[in-house]
């Protein structure tokens, strides 16, 4: 019976981290699901990026306010899980704070982690407040219905009851307040146990110990099916960003070979392409599912935080329009999201009659768009929704001749008089002799 306890805390922690590397196993295997794409190239610049923007939240303070709050949240979450180091040593060996040998450096962490409890106990009730009693507007876009507003006011809870345990684990600890060193949160915390026995304080020491360490890999498993997954995936994503110059969208080289093809009067378009050079006609065009995108655009909607900055700035979203960024990287995760329980199902995909496109995004969406690139460049940690909705455009004029009639006739007129107007070629320089 004397090693119950350690016993029970390593089943608790095997079957906590199995149950993590399981899930996570499952996310790699999806995004996996993309096409491929080279994004290798300029190394130094990528690890800058990712310094800057993944660890440094550069693109975060561009909102004070939300952006300072969410650094203490974030680094403070993060050190203080230090600690959960020590107690995962404690309730393997039995042990009872067994880096206090570190004597003065270890009550000077104790006392950061607490300082940082505090600030992020604070900076997570600003947050329910700006979501609930302020109701600031992007926190309230009709995709935000249902699980994805209760998602992050989940995480809020989880975080405030966390960083609650902690302070109420160490002020609990009669030994540890009896040190008078590293507590400079939990001290004033101490009186609220004055008068209580040895036992019931022990107890309440214990069950704040053991819930605080259940919370934190329940937590952790939570990261999978939440919009918070982005605390893992955003450095991958920062790193794998596009470096091309905003705006500029990719040729399709299959299109380009095409009109080379034409353009050039020296080739017969029908003849047979040259001993081991392979044909590169694709399946198909653009993108009407989520196997149909590249593995970075599906990492994006896996990484995607829902905070709806990119949709605040949406000149379509503000006039109106039914397009909403955040919801095309949602949308695009729940499909791949139900692609990948096809998987688990049926050992490989089973054609479910579904697809991205119609059955998520609609065309009004999609063409909604201006191509400005507001959403990329609002993004915290460069997620680009514009990449997903020009594919999908790419597969509705490529594959189905789906454009709206104004397009068609534009894209008419340029092959038609080398203009996006319906006049003769032999009038376009009329307008100089005009006075």
């Amino acid at each position: 019976m004397q090693y119950l306890p350690n016993i029970l805390f390593a089943i608790i922690l095997i079957v906590g981290i199995g149950f993590f590397v399981r899930n996570i196993r499952k996310i790699i295997r999806n995004i996996k699901l993309g096409k491929d794409i080279d994004r290798t190239d300029n190394k130094s610049e990528r690890w800058r990026n990712m310094a800057n923007i993944a660890l440094g939240q550069s693109k975060m303070v561009r909102r004070p306010v939300s952006g300072i709050l969410h650094i203490i949240v974030y680094l403070g979450f993060i050190i203080i899980n230090i600690e959960v180091l020590e107690i995962i040593i404690d309730g393997l060996f039995g042990t009872h704070r067994v880096l206090s040998f570190l004597g003065g450096f270890y009550s000077f962490l104790i006392g950061s982690f607490e300082v940082l409890a505090l600030l992020v106990l604070v900076s997570v009730i600003i947050f329910w407040i700006r979501r609930m009693i302020m109701r600031i507007p992007r926190f309230w876009n009709k995709e935000m219905k249902g699980f994805p507003k209760n998602d992050a006011l989940y995480i809020l809870y989880f975080e405030m009851v966390l960083m609650s345990l902690f302070l109420i684990m160490n002020a609990a600890d009669i030994h540890f307040q009896e040190l008078n060193a590293g507590n400079p949160v939990s001290q004033f915390l101490a009186p609220l146990f004055e008068g209580m026995s040895v036992t019931t304080v022990h107890l309440i020491e214990r069950s704040a110990w053991w819930i605080h360490i259940v919370g934190v890999l329940i937590f952790l498993n939570y990261l999978y099916y939440s919009k918070h997954l982005h605390i893992l995936l955003a450095f991958p994503n920062t790193f794998y960003a596009n470096l091309e110059t905003m705006g500029k969208f990719p040729n399709d080289k299959n299109v380009t070979k095409e009109v080379k093809l034409m353009m050039d009067p020296n080739v017969d378009p029908y003849a047979a392409p040259p001993e081991g050079e392979e044909d590169s006609v694709p399946e198909k065009f653009g993108a009407s599912d989520v196997t149909d995108l590249n593995w970075v655009q599906l990492m994006n909607a896996y990484t995607c935080t829902e905070c709806g900055r990119c949709t605040s700035v949406c000149p379509a979203n503000l006039t109106g329009k039914e397009l909403s960024p955040r919801n095309i990287m949602m949308k695009t995760r729940d499909r791949l999201e139900e692609v990948g329980k096809n998987i688990d199902k049926n050992g490989k995909f089973k054609d479910d009659n579904k697809q991205l496109l119609n059955d998520y995004i609609t065309p009004e969406e999609l063409w909604a768009c201006t191509t400005c690139n507001a959403c990329v460049e609002e993004c915290p940690i460069s997620i680009d929704p514009l990449s997903i909705i020009m594919e999908m455009r790419k597969y509705l004029v490529m594959e189905q001749s789906a454009a709206p009639q104004e397009l068609n006739m534009m894209m008419t007129n340029i092959e038609n008089n080398g203009a996006p107007w319906q006049y003769n070629q032999m009038d376009r320089l009329n307008w100089k002799d005009e006075e």
